[in-house]
C-alpha cells in the first residue's frame, strides 16, 4: 500500500561525497518524521538522521556536521546529503517513513525502503 524507493547509492572515495534520495509512494494521507538509517555487515541496524515535518532535525553523532537531511513535503520525498565520507561510512542505507494511510486514520505505520549501498573506499 506503501512504497519507499531510494536512489543514490554507490562507491565513493573517502572524502568523497554522495547524495541519497527516497520517494514514498501510495495510499498516503500523511507522513510525520522521516529518517535514514543504516546498517553495515555484522552490526545492527542504527539511526544515521531524521526530520519532522516541520523541519526538525535530528543526526547520529558520528555523522553530524559531514551529513545534511532534508525533505520535501509535497512530494513525500527525503534526501541525505553526504560529505567528507569516511570508510567507516560504509552501509546499507535505508530510508524510512512514518505514515497514516487514507484506509487508516487512526495510526501511523513505519515503512521502510529495500536499502541501497554505499561504499567508501579508495
Amino acid at each position: 500500500q506503501v512504497q519507499l524507493v531510494e536512489s543514490g547509492g554507490g562507491l565513493v572515495q573517502p572524502g568523497g561525497s554522495l547524495r541519497l534520495s527516497c520517494v514514498a509512494s501510495g495510499k498516503i494521507f500523511h507522513i510525520t518524521t522521516m529518517g535514514w538509517y543504516r546498517q553495515a555487515p555484522g552490526k545492527q541496524r542504527e539511526l544515521v538522521a531524521t526530520i519532522t515535518r516541520a523541519g526538525g532535525r535530528n543526526y547520529a553523532d558520528s555523522v553530524k556536521d559531514r551529513f545534511t537531511i532534508s525533505r520535501d513535503n509535497a512530494q513525500n520525498t527525503v534526501s541525505l546529503q553526504m560529505n567528507s565520507l569516511k570508510p567507516e561510512d560504509t552501509a546499507v542505507y535505508y530510508c524510512s517513513a512514518d505514515v497514516m494511510r487514507y484506509t487508516d486514520t487512526r495510526t501511523y505505520y513505519r515503512y521502510w525502503g529495500q536499502g541501497t549501498q554505499v561504499t567508501v573506499s579508495s
